[in-house]
């Protein structure tokens, strides 16, 4: 029987063993158990959510670079152009003869290169009897004279325009006191 106590005596350790692997092993697995249901549903909602509000952002600033594109291209297009109004306005001036067809033919040219300006939002930049500001501005000369105010502008010599509130060209002014 002495043979069999110690055999006992080695099994009974050897389930010990066995029970504290088990236990160590069951822990380890509870530990690394994989997310419940309403956890994955939870990511996945956090994802969606995440993944939406990433496109919604694109689109709309892919939209405002886009209208920025179209008005910068605008913009261009105005301020190449504005040599052509330039000279249309100093053929008016310079003609005597009001009655004459070119004459007409010139201001009626120009009053339309006008009409479709102002349709395409672009504007004149008002000058002489105003302030200087030189946001709109360039001052080009000053004058002494005291037929105007403190910085009034008296003289318009090149018009300026803008579009949009962003200006596309200065208005060249003479400016007084």
């Amino acid at each position: 029987m002495e043979n069999k106590e110690p055999s006992n005596a080695k099994e009974e350790q050897l389930e010990e063993v066995m029970e504290e692997t088990t236990e160590a092993v069951d822990g380890q697995v509870e530990e690394t158990s994989t997310p419940s249901m309403e956890e994955q549903l939870a990511e996945a909602e956090d994802k969606y959510k995440r993944i939406a509000a990433e496109y919604y952002n694109y689109r709309e600033r892919t939209s405002r670079e886009k209208a920025n594109m179209f008005h910068d291209g605008v913009r261009d297009t105005i301020e190449k152009l504005l040599p052509v109004i330039d000279n249309l306005e100093r053929a008016v001036a310079a003609q005597q003869d009001k009655e004459d067809a070119f004459y007409k033919g010139v201001e009626m040219t120009l009053k339309n290169f006008k009409e479709i300006l102002t349709a395409m939002g672009v504007e004149e930049i008002p000058a002489v009897g105003e302030k200087f500001d030189p946001s709109l501005h360039a001052a080009v000369s000053h004058i002494e004279d005291e037929n105007f105010g403190e910085n009034e502008i008296s003289i318009e010599m090149m018009k300026g325009y803008k579009y949009k509130d962003k200006v596309i060209r200065h208005s060249m002014v003479q400016v007084a006191n």
